[in-house]
C-alpha cells in the first residue's frame, strides 16, 4: 500500500510503499494527532522508518495499492 505524507514547508511530499492495511495507518495518523506534540511514525516495507512531527504535518493520503496489469491483451 502507497501512503503520501504532506509536509508543510517542504516542496515534495514523503512517499513510501508500507505493508501496514489501511485501518492500521489510518490508526497511526489518529493516534498522532491526538496528541499535538507527538510525532507520526510509520515503517515501510524495507523496514525503514519515518519519523514527522505531527505540527509539521500538511495531509497523508493513504493509497491502496492495485495490481498492475502487465503486457498486452486483446480486446
Amino acid at each position: 500500500m502507497e501512503v503520501k505524507i504532506g509536509v508543510q514547508y517542504a516542496h515534495r511530499e514523503l512517499v513510501l510503499e508500507s505493508a501496514q492495511t489501511p485501518a492500521d495507518v489510518a490508526k497511526a495518523v489518529t493516534e498522532a494527532l491526538a496528541d499535538e506534540s507527538g510525532v507520526l511514525s510509520l515503517v515501510d516495507e524495507k523496514g525503514r522508518r519515518v519519523i514527522v512531527p505531527v505540527a509539521k504535518l500538511a495531509y497523508v493520503e493513504i493509497d491502496e495499492s492495485v495490481a498492475r496489469k502487465v503486457g498486452f491483451t486483446a480486446s
